[in-house]
């Protein structure tokens, strides 16, 4: 199912899985892969999200909402809930879309701001992050990194 992935994109549903078993979760939310995503490439969504410590404010929601379950065990299998093998197809296509072929951190984070990414899109949305703007840019900044007069100015790493 990874194949297409890029290392650092497989590390985010890596580091999901462990926040769901931090959260006694019995499946990897969207809001995990947000997690994921965040401790993988923090610099992603701090680049497009408005307030100065975003990231501590998604945790934060997220742990209001998760609080009162037990811990599970890294060992115990945690399979993704239906939601968060949507957004996983959605980065798949979201890398189709920009003619891409490995899917990579960007494209995790364009499917995690689908409106029917539940949690984890509500939360993107509230720091100010829209699908459209965010998937504009992205395009954008892909076609200048390889225009022969590339600039520096794009958002942190996406592989």
């Amino acid at each position: 199912m990874f194949e297409r992935y890029t290392d650092r994109a497989r590390r985010v549903v890596f580091f999901a899985r462990y926040e769901a078993s931090i959260y006694g979760s019995p499946c990897i939310e969207t809001e995990h892969l947000l997690l994921g995503l965040v401790r993988e490439n923090h610099r992603l969504v701090e680049w497009y999200a408005k307030p100065e410590d975003s990231i501590g404010w998604i945790r934060e929601q997220i742990q209001a909402r998760q609080s009162g379950r037990t811990q599970v065990p890294t060992s115990v299998d945690i399979p993704l809930s239906d939601e968060a093998k949507r957004t996983l197809m959605y980065a798949a296509e979201e890398a189709d879309r920009l003619s891409q072929r490995r899917i990579s951190t960007r494209h995790l984070l364009l499917a995690l701001l689908h409106p029917d990414s539940g949690l984890a899109s509500r939360l993107l949305e509230e720091l100010g992050l829209r699908l459209d703007p965010v998937r504009d840019d992205i395009a954008r900044r892909l076609q200048r990194k390889h225009a022969p007069d590339a600039d520096a100015g794009s958002p942190p790493e996406s592989g």
